[in-house]
């Protein structure tokens, strides 16, 4: 099992596809999301988790959404500052990687 870090530090908006965190996983169709993508369906425990991280940042938001054609789960994520955001997207890309098996390294911001 590869080792996903997590960190606090300062956030933003993701605006940009390179700012957005793609995180590698075995089968992207192991994650569902709701019709406007914004809350995971199931499994339920990823949403949860990813509410608790978010729950504790400033203004903070995060949602994920699988991609259409590669086997990746893309992590969206804003807050107050960059790098609340960055620390937030890091946690939740840490979510996705090892509840929906993540590939590789975790990625971070």
């Amino acid at each position: 099992l590869n080792k996903c870090f997590e960190s606090n530090n300062d956030l933003m908006l993701f605006k940009n596809s390179e700012d957005i965190v793609k995180v590698a996983v075995a089968d992207r169709s192991a994650v569902l999301t709701n019709s406007d993508e914004t809350r995971v369906i199931d499994p339920q425990i990823v949403q949860d988790e990813i509410d608790k991280k978010v729950g504790a940042v400033r203004q903070g938001r995060a949602f994920v959404r699988p991609s259409g054609t590669v086997n990746v789960v893309r992590v969206y994520a804003e807050a107050e500052t960059q790098g609340e955001a960055d620390s937030l997207a890091n946690e939740v890309a840490s979510v996705v990687f090892h509840h929906l098996a993540g590939v590789g390294e975790c990625p971070r911001v």
